[in-house]
Protein backbone atom coordinates (compact mmCIF):
# COMPACT_ATOMS: atom_id res chain seq x y z
CA UNK A 1 0.00 0.00 0.00
CA UNK A 2 3.05 2.41 0.86
CA UNK A 3 4.22 1.96 -1.97
CA UNK A 4 0.94 2.39 -4.33
CA UNK A 5 0.12 5.63 -2.43
CA UNK A 6 4.54 6.85 -2.98
CA UNK A 7 4.08 6.04 -7.03
CA UNK A 8 0.42 8.15 -7.20
CA UNK A 9 1.56 11.01 -5.61
CA UNK A 10 4.81 10.95 -7.14
CA UNK A 11 3.47 10.97 -10.33
CA UNK A 12 0.71 13.93 -9.60
CA UNK A 13 4.10 15.70 -8.38
CA UNK A 14 5.57 15.62 -11.61
CA UNK A 15 6.21 19.04 -13.50
CA UNK A 16 3.52 17.68 -16.14
CA UNK A 17 0.51 16.88 -14.64
CA UNK A 18 1.55 19.35 -12.05
CA UNK A 19 1.54 22.06 -14.54
CA UNK A 20 -1.68 20.77 -16.81
CA UNK A 21 -3.68 20.82 -13.22
CA UNK A 22 -2.73 24.37 -12.57
CA UNK A 23 -3.41 24.86 -16.13
CA UNK A 24 -6.66 23.80 -15.80
CA UNK A 25 -7.73 24.82 -12.73
CA UNK A 26 -6.68 28.99 -13.76
CA UNK A 27 -9.28 27.92 -16.82
CA UNK A 28 -11.67 27.21 -14.12
CA UNK A 29 -11.12 30.55 -12.43
CA UNK A 30 -11.34 32.39 -16.14
CA UNK A 31 -14.40 30.82 -16.67
CA UNK A 32 -16.16 30.86 -14.08
CA UNK A 33 -15.34 32.87 -10.99
CA UNK A 34 -14.43 36.37 -11.04
CA UNK A 35 -10.98 35.44 -10.12
CA UNK A 36 -9.88 36.54 -13.65
CA UNK A 37 -6.37 37.87 -12.39
CA UNK A 38 -5.32 34.98 -10.41
CA UNK A 39 -6.52 32.68 -13.25
CA UNK A 40 -4.47 35.23 -15.39
CA UNK A 41 -1.60 34.73 -13.26
CA UNK A 42 -1.94 31.11 -12.75
CA UNK A 43 -2.16 30.58 -16.20
CA UNK A 44 1.06 32.44 -17.41
CA UNK A 45 2.96 30.44 -14.84
CA UNK A 46 1.82 27.25 -16.20
CA UNK A 47 2.80 28.16 -19.49
CA UNK A 48 5.83 29.75 -19.01
CA UNK A 49 6.98 26.86 -16.72
CA UNK A 50 6.25 24.49 -19.52
CA UNK A 51 8.38 26.49 -21.79
CA UNK A 52 11.46 26.98 -20.26
CA UNK A 53 11.63 23.50 -18.53
CA UNK A 54 11.81 22.33 -22.16
CA UNK A 55 14.58 23.98 -23.11
CA UNK A 56 18.13 22.48 -22.89
CA UNK A 57 20.18 24.39 -20.94
CA UNK A 58 17.82 24.94 -18.35
CA UNK A 59 16.71 21.28 -18.09
CA UNK A 60 20.74 20.10 -18.13
CA UNK A 61 21.23 22.01 -15.64
CA UNK A 62 18.79 20.93 -13.31
CA UNK A 63 19.87 17.65 -14.40
CA UNK A 64 23.73 18.42 -13.85
CA UNK A 65 23.91 18.03 -9.67
CA UNK A 66 22.45 14.75 -10.26
CA UNK A 67 25.25 13.44 -12.87
CA UNK A 68 27.87 15.42 -12.56
CA UNK A 69 29.66 12.64 -10.53
CA UNK A 70 28.96 9.98 -13.14
CA UNK A 71 29.61 11.53 -16.41
CA UNK A 72 32.65 9.26 -17.17
CA UNK A 73 31.85 5.52 -18.50
CA UNK A 74 33.33 3.28 -15.93
CA UNK A 75 37.02 2.44 -17.86
CA UNK A 76 37.56 6.16 -16.78
CA UNK A 77 37.08 5.78 -13.27
CA UNK A 78 39.44 5.38 -10.93
CA UNK A 79 38.46 1.64 -9.51
CA UNK A 80 38.00 0.18 -12.91
CA UNK A 81 41.22 -2.03 -12.65
CA UNK A 82 39.18 -4.19 -10.00
CA UNK A 83 38.09 -7.62 -11.08
CA UNK A 84 34.21 -8.18 -10.29
CA UNK A 85 32.53 -11.30 -10.54
CA UNK A 86 28.76 -9.28 -10.92
CA UNK A 87 27.30 -6.86 -12.43
CA UNK A 88 23.91 -6.32 -11.28
CA UNK A 89 21.53 -4.13 -13.63
CA UNK A 90 18.73 -2.57 -11.88
CA UNK A 91 14.91 -2.51 -13.76
CA UNK A 92 13.38 0.51 -15.12
CA UNK A 93 10.69 1.17 -17.41
CA UNK A 94 9.30 -1.76 -19.28
CA UNK A 95 6.49 -3.67 -20.66
CA UNK A 96 6.17 -7.42 -22.35
CA UNK A 97 4.61 -7.45 -25.98
CA UNK A 98 6.13 -11.21 -26.90
CA UNK A 99 5.92 -10.48 -30.28
CA UNK A 100 8.11 -7.28 -30.20
CA UNK A 101 11.80 -7.33 -30.86
CA UNK A 102 13.28 -8.40 -27.48
CA UNK A 103 14.40 -4.76 -26.60
CA UNK A 104 11.44 -2.80 -27.55
CA UNK A 105 10.05 -3.96 -24.54
CA UNK A 106 12.26 -2.04 -22.70
CA UNK A 107 11.01 1.57 -22.03
CA UNK A 108 12.95 4.93 -21.51
CA UNK A 109 16.14 4.49 -19.34
CA UNK A 110 16.16 0.65 -19.21
CA UNK A 111 17.37 0.09 -22.76
CA UNK A 112 20.43 2.14 -21.85
CA UNK A 113 21.18 0.36 -18.48
CA UNK A 114 20.88 -2.99 -20.37
CA UNK A 115 22.90 -2.31 -22.95
CA UNK A 116 25.50 -1.07 -20.78
CA UNK A 117 25.72 -3.89 -18.64
CA UNK A 118 26.23 -6.39 -21.81
CA UNK A 119 28.87 -3.71 -22.88
CA UNK A 120 30.71 -4.43 -19.52
CA UNK A 121 30.27 -8.31 -19.74
CA UNK A 122 31.67 -8.70 -22.66
CA UNK A 123 34.72 -6.92 -21.15
CA UNK A 124 34.39 -9.40 -17.75
CA UNK A 125 33.37 -12.07 -19.77
CA UNK A 126 33.62 -14.40 -16.53
CA UNK A 127 31.17 -12.51 -14.85
CA UNK A 128 27.62 -13.30 -14.58
CA UNK A 129 24.83 -10.49 -15.25
CA UNK A 130 22.00 -9.83 -12.25
CA UNK A 131 19.11 -8.17 -13.45
CA UNK A 132 16.48 -7.24 -11.10
CA UNK A 133 12.83 -5.46 -10.62
CA UNK A 134 9.42 -6.41 -10.88
CA UNK A 135 6.37 -7.51 -12.97
CA UNK A 136 4.15 -4.80 -12.02
CA UNK A 137 0.78 -5.74 -14.14
CA UNK A 138 2.94 -7.39 -17.28
CA UNK A 139 3.14 -11.45 -17.52
CA UNK A 140 6.83 -11.38 -16.54
CA UNK A 141 9.19 -9.18 -14.37
CA UNK A 142 11.36 -6.42 -15.63
CA UNK A 143 14.47 -8.27 -14.51
CA UNK A 144 13.13 -11.11 -16.96
CA UNK A 145 12.68 -8.82 -19.82
CA UNK A 146 15.94 -7.71 -19.56
CA UNK A 147 17.73 -10.77 -19.43
CA UNK A 148 15.86 -11.41 -22.43
CA UNK A 149 17.12 -9.20 -24.18
CA UNK A 150 20.80 -9.89 -22.45
CA UNK A 151 20.19 -12.99 -24.31
CA UNK A 152 19.61 -12.16 -27.57
CA UNK A 153 22.42 -9.96 -27.78
CA UNK A 154 24.60 -13.03 -27.31
CA UNK A 155 24.98 -13.37 -23.43
CA UNK A 156 24.66 -17.06 -22.08
CA UNK A 157 21.39 -17.68 -20.05
CA UNK A 158 23.63 -19.02 -17.57
CA UNK A 159 24.96 -15.71 -17.01
CA UNK A 160 22.11 -14.19 -16.24
CA UNK A 161 20.47 -14.06 -12.90
CA UNK A 162 16.69 -12.50 -12.64
CA UNK A 163 15.64 -10.94 -9.05
CA UNK A 164 12.22 -10.75 -10.11
CA UNK A 165 10.81 -9.57 -6.48
CA UNK A 166 11.82 -5.89 -5.69
CA UNK A 167 9.90 -3.12 -6.45
CA UNK A 168 11.96 -0.28 -5.88
CA UNK A 169 15.56 0.41 -5.74
CA UNK A 170 15.65 -0.26 -1.90
CA UNK A 171 14.08 -3.51 -2.54
CA UNK A 172 16.46 -4.08 -5.42
CA UNK A 173 20.16 -3.62 -2.68
CA UNK A 174 18.07 -6.02 -0.27
CA UNK A 175 17.97 -8.76 -2.70
CA UNK A 176 21.12 -8.50 -4.38
CA UNK A 177 22.47 -8.48 -0.71
CA UNK A 178 20.72 -11.65 0.37
CA UNK A 179 22.33 -12.73 -3.04
CA UNK A 180 25.86 -11.95 -3.38
CA UNK A 181 26.92 -10.25 0.01
CA UNK A 182 29.82 -8.09 0.26
CA UNK A 183 31.60 -9.26 -3.05
CA UNK A 184 32.53 -6.33 -4.93
CA UNK A 185 30.25 -5.78 -8.14
CA UNK A 186 29.57 -3.29 -10.88
CA UNK A 187 26.31 -1.24 -9.94
CA UNK A 188 24.43 -0.04 -13.34
CA UNK A 189 21.98 2.14 -13.93
CA UNK A 190 20.99 5.90 -15.10
CA UNK A 191 23.70 8.42 -14.29
CA UNK A 192 21.15 10.49 -12.53
CA UNK A 193 19.85 7.52 -10.38
CA UNK A 194 23.26 6.08 -9.13
CA UNK A 195 24.12 8.50 -6.27
CA UNK A 196 20.44 7.45 -4.59
CA UNK A 197 21.33 3.69 -5.77
CA UNK A 198 24.30 3.70 -4.39
CA UNK A 199 23.37 4.78 -0.93
CA UNK A 200 21.28 1.89 -0.74
CA UNK A 201 23.44 -0.12 -1.05
CA UNK A 202 26.25 1.40 0.98
CA UNK A 203 24.06 1.26 3.82
CA UNK A 204 23.84 -2.56 3.90
CA UNK A 205 27.42 -2.36 3.65
CA UNK A 206 27.87 -4.01 0.25
CA UNK A 207 30.58 -2.81 -1.93
CA UNK A 208 29.04 -1.43 -5.56
CA UNK A 209 31.59 -0.12 -7.66
CA UNK A 210 29.29 2.57 -9.75
CA UNK A 211 29.14 2.43 -13.42
CA UNK A 212 26.76 4.79 -15.02
CA UNK A 213 24.40 4.44 -18.20
CA UNK A 214 22.49 7.02 -19.86
CA UNK A 215 24.10 10.64 -19.09
CA UNK A 216 21.64 12.75 -19.88
CA UNK A 217 22.38 15.91 -19.25
CA UNK A 218 24.73 17.19 -22.16
CA UNK A 219 28.00 19.87 -21.64
CA UNK A 220 28.86 19.45 -24.95
CA UNK A 221 28.32 21.75 -27.76
CA UNK A 222 24.70 21.68 -29.11
CA UNK A 223 23.40 23.59 -32.40
CA UNK A 224 21.24 26.99 -31.41
CA UNK A 225 18.27 25.59 -32.26
CA UNK A 226 18.89 22.19 -30.59
CA UNK A 227 19.37 24.42 -27.10
CA UNK A 228 16.88 27.22 -27.22
CA UNK A 229 13.39 25.57 -29.04
CA UNK A 230 11.77 23.62 -26.33
CA UNK A 231 11.78 19.67 -26.69
CA UNK A 232 9.74 17.38 -25.25
CA UNK A 233 13.21 15.51 -24.84
CA UNK A 234 14.34 17.97 -22.32
CA UNK A 235 11.27 18.34 -20.65
CA UNK A 236 11.74 14.40 -19.96
CA UNK A 237 15.06 15.40 -18.43
CA UNK A 238 13.69 18.43 -16.20
CA UNK A 239 10.96 15.45 -15.37
CA UNK A 240 14.14 13.36 -14.34
CA UNK A 241 15.76 16.22 -12.09
CA UNK A 242 12.55 16.33 -10.05
CA UNK A 243 12.14 12.78 -9.83
CA UNK A 244 15.40 12.05 -8.07
CA UNK A 245 14.87 15.14 -5.72
CA UNK A 246 11.74 13.37 -5.00
CA UNK A 247 13.35 9.91 -4.19
CA UNK A 248 16.16 11.63 -3.15
CA UNK A 249 13.86 13.41 -0.28
CA UNK A 250 11.87 10.82 0.43
CA UNK A 251 15.16 8.36 0.99
CA UNK A 252 16.29 10.91 4.04
CA UNK A 253 13.15 11.00 5.85
CA UNK A 254 11.85 6.99 5.31
CA UNK A 255 12.53 4.83 7.96
CA UNK A 256 14.90 2.04 7.32
CA UNK A 257 14.20 -1.62 7.80
CA UNK A 258 14.27 -4.80 6.11
CA UNK A 259 11.90 -5.10 2.39
CA UNK A 260 9.46 -7.69 2.93
CA UNK A 261 10.34 -9.36 -0.25
CA UNK A 262 10.92 -13.69 -0.99
CA UNK A 263 11.04 -15.48 2.21
CA UNK A 264 15.06 -16.12 2.95
CA UNK A 265 14.46 -19.65 1.92
CA UNK A 266 13.57 -18.96 -1.19
CA UNK A 267 15.75 -20.47 -4.24
CA UNK A 268 17.25 -17.59 -6.28
CA UNK A 269 17.66 -20.33 -8.94
CA UNK A 270 14.26 -20.34 -10.00
CA UNK A 271 14.79 -16.96 -11.19
CA UNK A 272 17.62 -17.84 -12.99
CA UNK A 273 15.98 -21.00 -14.86
CA UNK A 274 13.21 -18.90 -15.25
CA UNK A 275 15.39 -16.29 -17.19
CA UNK A 276 16.96 -19.00 -19.66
Amino acid sequence: MLFLLKKYVAGFLMPLPLLLLIAFFALALLWFTRWQKTGKSLLTVALVLLTILGIQPVADTLLMPSEKEYQARYELRENSQQDVNYIVVLGGGFTYNPEWAPSSNLLNNSLFRVAEGVRLYYRNPNSTLIFTGGAGVNQISSAEVAAQVAQSLGVPADKTITLSTPKDTEEEAYEVDKLIGKKPFLLVTSANHLARAERFFLARGMNPIVAPANQLAITSPLHPWEKYFPSATYFQHSERAWYEFLGSMWQSIKPTGQPATIPENEDHQSDKEKSQ
